[in-house]
């Protein structure tokens, strides 16, 4: 579906939020700070009094009616709490989405039911390795894509009731049909997941020795896999058919990379980590642009209090914009390697001006 351009009303509220947890507790401090009121429900009170006391709205209540209810539980629980949802407000124009990792399943547990036009899934891509209320914040959506699912019978006018949720949240709405999506986070969210816990999974038992090499690369690889291991393996469940046809391909490819190693076929290695280049640079650079050409700038900075901040100053006085930062500590000397990431035709001139401010600095 496309961009509706400038939409016809403002989300008023009240929006009850069914399930205070990271994302739901970030929904409610999103949509307080547009000044939407916020109903909040769980089935742990004390996630409720956190979320609450955090800001994010007040507990729902004997008589409160939505406008919208935004389902954001564990996997395994979405179909059943949305038509929870689609039967708690029968008889009203309440819309109900969900913020679920796979779209295809929910939409099969409500398929038929009389509601089914007043539900709209969707799903913003934005999270964090933690979790709970605690782990919330209302801009963790800001600038982030967050994808509409319309079905075939959704109404449009609860279609547009999730944009505007989309867009008061900061988030980019991005259109996608339910089976799309579903593919398309196999592609870019589920099956990195599982090759990130893979590579980690390989250090688990690795040798103190080995470990102490470790560096900013393979901390960039392992990242991900450090998320709650039950909710992603629901996740991962429940996109299986997805995911494992990409698997497949990625078990081709590492045969393919296998025979290339152990057979000493360099050409064969090179296309593969040729490919690999080549998937990077699609990835969509900020405010979804076409990628550009980027440069980095690592500078040793002292690991006590100021010297980051200083260091930061002495980048926005280079004139340069810093498009990424990433810190290697190093185990061996009290310093920290920061990486500056910078559009490529601006790294010499940071790199010349940190060093005339007296930065160790290399590009």
């Amino acid at each position: 579906m496309p961009d509706t351009g400038p939409l016809t009303g403002s989300l008023t509220g009240p929006v009850e939020v069914v399930g205070a947890g990271l994302l739901g507790t970030s929904i409610g401090l999103a949509c307080r700070r547009a000044g939407v009121e916020v109903l909040l429900t769980d089935t742990s009170s004390e996630n409720v009094r956190t979320a609450s006391g955090l800001g994010a709205g007040r507990p729902r209540e004997a008589g409160d009616v939505p406008t919208l209810v935004v389902v954001a539980v564990p996997p395994d629980h979405l179909g059943r709490v949305i038509a929870d949802a689609l039967e708690a407000t029968e008889g009203t124009a309440a819309v109900v989405t969900d913020v679920g990792s796979v779209k295809s399943g929910p939409l099969a547990a409500v398929a038929g039911h009389p509601g089914a036009p007043r539900y709209v899934g969707s799903h913003p891509m934005a999270g964090s390795e933690r979790s709970g209320p605690l782990a919330g914040s209302a801009a963790l959506f800001d600038g982030r894509p967050w994808a509409i699912t319309p079905h075939a019978a959704s109404d449009p006018d609860a279609v547009e009731v999730v944009e505007r949720l989309v867009r008061l949240c900061g988030a980019v709405p991005v259109w996608l049909t339910p089976e799309e999506h579903d593919r398309a986070v196999a592609r870019t969210s589920h099956v990195p997941h599982l090759l990130a816990s893979l590579v980690a999974g390989r250090l688990a038992d690795g040798p103190e020795n080995h470990l102490a090499l470790s560096g900013q690369g393979v901390r960039d690889v392992t990242r991900v896999a450090a998320g709650d291991p039950g909710l992603y393996g629901q996740i991962v469940s429940a996109n299986a058919d997805a995911v494992v046809a990409l698997l497949a391909e990625v078990r081709t490819e590492l045969d393919r990379v296998i025979e290339a190693v152990g057979g000493g076929d360099g050409d064969g290695l090179r296309r593969v980590l040729e490919r690999g280049v080549a998937g990077t640079r699609v990835i969509p650079a900020k405010h979804g642009g076409p990628p550009r050409a980027m440069g980095s700038v690592w500078v040793s900075v002292p690991d006590h209090p100021g010297e980051l901040a200083r260091l930061l100053a002495d980048a926005v006085a280079s004139e340069v914009n810093i498009e990424d930062i990433r810190i290697d500590h190093d185990p061996g000397r009290p310093v920290g390697l920061v990486e500056l990431v910078v559009e490529e035709s601006r790294a010499d001139h940071l790199l010349v001006s940190l060093e005339s401010r007296g930065w160790s600095a290399h590009r």
